[in-house]
């Protein structure tokens, strides 16, 4: 199928479904889209300020919600290119509710409105899932986390968006509510063979085949089993009471995140694994949608039952004892770097806490071995200790 010109195409997602390379494709992509008839909306990679400010600026949302400015611009822009095909892209239209959903196909009217969902299976977002969550402070394993997501009410889920997002057939009921179901198409991913995702959205737009390309550079890369468990700790240690008022974000997420992905994990290093109890629970979680999809009548490009894999039956997950030097030394980077992003005004930290060693070791040794064998929460209170002199000299720096 191919859509009409002057159609708006909306991919919504949802995350960790192939966004963040479709996106990239797109973006580098404008100046020869716009020669065959298609506009890729907005001016960055993607269109998150919009659609942010469409699913968290309704009704009774509030004085603290985000003004929707955004999402007007944005509707003002699309409406001024009458004539082409118009591409919106952003996974957190995912997080719409049903109002949200109609007001944004309300928002985009002037031509007619195509949404587009990507899929994966369930068992490949779940750990994907888990490690983004744990860039933006998450202190549970990832055991701890599955359990709450797939054990446990959704009122005690620390996460309960996942399953806004993540309950495909519910997701699809809701878009095609709003914008009808013959304006609503799937295109399922299949990991073995990306660059079917953009061949889709090539035909959908009637572009040549081959426009659309993965963008280089590792762009949002996931973090290994090692590096998150070392994020993880280090967002413990921050949520003590001794760190607080820093700026967890600035150092985090700021800082020591895009270091920490600036890392090439070797090919033999771990990754997140999930354990075979959640397999099971996954699947049978993913059966029940795509039967659902099914029932549905939505037009699916690519196989539904991909959706559904059987599981591997992989070991249980662990907890890395140790993690590769050069990971160690990219979250160190990243503390630093954080140091020289402070700037006076920020609250003063708390008391460094005592650096007193650990019970069983002498005073100077666990310095001294190489990084490689120290266990993570041995090295993360090195970083913490070092890291706090690194960025009160930053602070120092900056009142001078």
């Amino acid at each position: 199928m191919t859509l009409a010109p002057g159609t708006r195409l909306l991919h919504i997602g949802p995350h960790k479904t192939g966004t963040t390379a479709l996106q990239g494709a797109f973006h580098q992509a404008r100046a020869n889209l716009r020669a065959h008839g298609v506009v890729y909306a907005g001016k960055g990679r993607q269109a998150k300020e919009p659609a942010v400010a469409l699913t968290t600026a309704g009704p009774g949302a509030g004085p603290a919600a985000p003004a929707r400015t955004a999402w007007d611009a944005l509707c003002e822009e699309v409406a001024g290119e009458a004539g082409y095909r118009v591409v919106i892209s952003s996974e957190f239209f995912s997080n719409a509710d049903a109002a949200a959903a109609r007001a944004a196909v309300k928002g985009l009217e002037g031509g007619p409105v195509h949404v587009v969902v990507t899929l994966r299976p369930l068992r490949k977002i779940l750990p994907s899932h888990w490690q983004q969550y744990v860039k933006h402070g998450l202190c549970l394993s990832y055991e701890e986390w599955l359990d709450s997501v797939l054990r446990r009410p959704l009122e005690e889920c620390p996460t309960p968006e996942f399953w806004h997002r993540h309950r495909h057939d519910a997701l699809l009921e809701r878009w095609a509510d709003a914008a009808g179901l013959d304006n609503l198409t799937v295109v399922v991913v299949d990991d073995a063979r990306p660059e079917r995702l953009f061949r889709a959205f090539e035909k959908l737009l009637d572009l040549p085949e081959g426009l659309l390309v993965p963008q280089h550079g590792g762009i949002n890369r996931s973090l290994t089993l090692s590096q998150t468990e070392l994020l993880r700790q280090l967002n413990r240690r921050l949520a003590e009471p001794a760190w607080a008022g820093w700026p967890r974000k600035t150092i985090v997420r700021e800082a020591v995140v895009p270091h920490m992905q600036a890392y090439t994990p070797s090919a033999d290093e771990p990754r997140i694994t999930t354990p075979a109890w959640a397999e099971k629970a996954a699947a049978e979680v993913a059966e029940e949608m795509v039967t659902a999809i099914a029932a549905l009548g939505v037009r699916v490009i690519g196989d539904l039952s991909a959706l559904t894999p059987r599981p591997d039956g992989p070991a249980d997950a662990d907890v890395p004892a140790v993690i590769p030097t050069a990971a160690a030394v990219e979250a160190i980077l990243g503390g630093i770097a954080a140091g020289s992003t402070l700037r006076p005004g920020k609250p003063e930290p708390a008391p460094e806490p005592r650096a007193t060693p650990e019970p069983g070791l002498r005073p100077g040794t666990v310095e001294d071995r190489p990084v490689r064998k120290v266990p993570a929460e041995e090295l993360l209170r090195i970083v913490g200790r070092r890291g706090i002199r690194r960025l009160r000299r930053g602070l120092a720096g900056g009142r001078r």
